[in-house]
């Protein structure tokens, strides 16, 4: 069943979500503090509140109670459009790294540098690892992560290059309240994270596979079973041997092109295998449902 327990695919998405949270959180209370910078979404978002209150009020808002109010909304469309179970998991991961974001404030072995390019730099690299294993566990970090991949969905394109916009214009009242440089290098940090989470996580990139074979059949059956995507096989005639051939074309999304060349290889170890990046797919594809 879809939804059914299994204990060893859960227990090994948990772990996933769990490493993932704890390491946004430390990410949060090391790099992120120690240059004063504004990670993308929700969680920029109450930091930057946290300075507001800070600075204004004289009162430090729990991070944790700000980022799980904020994530009410988007944990709605994520049970109503994404999946359930998918959401849960999410709720845990919101949950968890927010816990750990106030238990690790202040902690001095989290400070590594003060540098604030070099803080920019890794952190970003950091959140994009921390956030690529959530979405590798069937799960998402909340906020903005929701939306995005509602969209994502939706449209079949990647809306992280939206979310990078959007988070520019929350810098740029931060670096109205607290100074351009902040805001600049959160550019950095953001920038960096949302381009490490397009190299990571393919899921939504789609790649076309050109296969020159004698055994139309068998990779048909592999491409069938590995992915559920259909695929077309034309005739065709190498004009170097004079020999008939088949081509089989198909469309698959690309963190499941590299595992089919090798099981199409051990079906047919000649086959001729071209792999072209497809930015766009008008028309039916089957498309992964969260659960």
């Amino acid at each position: 069943m879809k939804n059914s327990f299994d204990i060893k695919a859960d227990s090994k998405r948990l772990l996933l979500i769990l490493l993932g949270a704890v390491l946004m959180a430390m990410n949060i209370d090391s790099f992120v503090h120690s240059a004063k910078l504004l990670p993308g979404g929700f969680a920029g978002v109450t930091l930057l509140l946290q300075n507001i209150f800070v600075k204004f009020f004289n009162v430090k808002l729990p991070y944790s109670v700000v980022v799980y109010i904020f994530n009410i909304f988007p944990i709605l469309i994520g049970i109503r459009y994404i999946g359930k179970k998918f959401t849960v998991y999410s709720i845990v991961m919101i949950l968890v790294s927010g816990l750990f974001t106030d238990l690790f404030d202040g902690a001095k072995f989290l400070m590594l540098t003060e540098d604030s390019l070099l803080c920019a730099i890794f952190g970003g690299i950091v959140n994009a690892f921390s956030v690529s294993l959530c979405l590798f566990a069937g799960s998402s970090s909340g906020g903005t992560d929701f939306i995005a991949i509602y969209v994502a969905e939706k449209t079949g394109k990647s809306a992280w290059n939206y979310i990078f916009a959007f988070n520019c214009c929350v810098l740029a009242v931060a670096g109205i309240l607290f100074g351009w440089d902040i805001a600049l290098y959160s550019i950095i940090f953001q920038f960096t994270s949302t381009q490490t989470v397009n190299f990571l996580y393919k899921r939504y990139e789609k790649t076309t596979l050109l296969i020159v074979t004698d055994k139309p059949d068998e990779v048909y059956h592999v491409i069938k079973n590995l992915t559920h995507h259909a695929a077309t096989v034309f005739e065709g005639r190498g004009e170097y041997s004079g020999k008939n051939h088949k081509l089989v074309y198909s469309v698959v999304s690309s963190d499941e092109s590299g595992k089919l060349e090798g099981e199409i290889r051990k079906v047919d170890p000649d086959a001729f295998i071209n792999v072209i990046c497809s930015k766009e797919i008008v028309g039916k594809f089957f498309k992964r449902t969260n659960d």
